[in-house]
């Protein structure tokens, strides 16, 4: 993934707060050679104080196989996207059909070591982790290992955990454009207010701000 300068985080905190938002994305894993990447979609559990991905899929699941003696991994977390036409994007002293057409988005890419957890001890705490931040709230029972009503079925799954050993993150917003055509793409994206604008265009003024305060 290209990241420009102007495309960069502010800060860590910028992609943490953003991936705690975040916590569906797509699994690539290495496939036997000559074969393609493996893509699996998943939920997961990000913990930025152990630096690490927790997950779980089916058993019967091909990417095990491909997992062994291949744990290097990539977590991939896409969202807040938005195509901005090109007269949006035109100059000041240019025709607006001499814009460029791009794309907004916001993009997390957490490069992996992959620890497969078959205990059942383990995977029942690694469950309850993770249903701990999908369903704070409670209202299901405990996950352990022998006990009613989900013991028996830590055998048909098995655990993922998954140690963060680099993390790029994007955030692609007209960072290099000029003030006045930064607020044109915002008022464009507040008049279409289609699926995904309110993201963006929330993105774009952010980032514009931390830019103005931080500028000497």
């Amino acid at each position: 993934m290209l990241i420009h300068p102007w495309d960069a985080p502010t800060d860590d905190a910028e992609w943490q707060d953003w991936l705690a938002a975040h916590d569906f994305g797509q699994l690539a894993v290495n496939g036997a050679p000559g074969d393609p990447p493996m893509v699996q979609p998943t939920h997961f559990a990000y913990d930025p104080a152990r630096r690490e991905v927790i997950t779980h899929l089916a058993r019967p699941n091909p990417i095990w196989r491909a997992l062994e003696g291949r744990p290097a991994v990539l977590l991939s977390v896409v969202d807040d996207y938005a195509f901005i036409p090109g007269p949006w994007q035109a100059e000041e002293d240019e025709p607006p059909e001499h814009g460029v057409p791009t794309s907004f988005y916001a993009a997390v890419q957490l490069t992996c070591t992959a620890h497969v957890v078959d205990d059942p001890e383990a995977k029942a705490a690694l469950l309850q982790r993770q249903m701990g931040h999908f369903q704070p709230e409670g209202g299901s029972a405990p996950v352990a290992a022998g006990q009613v009503p989900y013991g028996r079925q830590l055998s048909g799954l098995r655990g993922l955990r998954l140690e963060v050993l680099e993390v790029r993150a994007k955030f692609k917003y007209a960072g290099k454009r000029s003030e006045a055509v930064q607020r044109r793409i915002g008022e464009r994206l507040a008049e279409r207010n289609g699926p995904g604008d309110a993201a963006a265009r929330g993105h774009q003024e952010r980032r514009r701000a931390a830019r103005s305060t931080t500028s000497p």
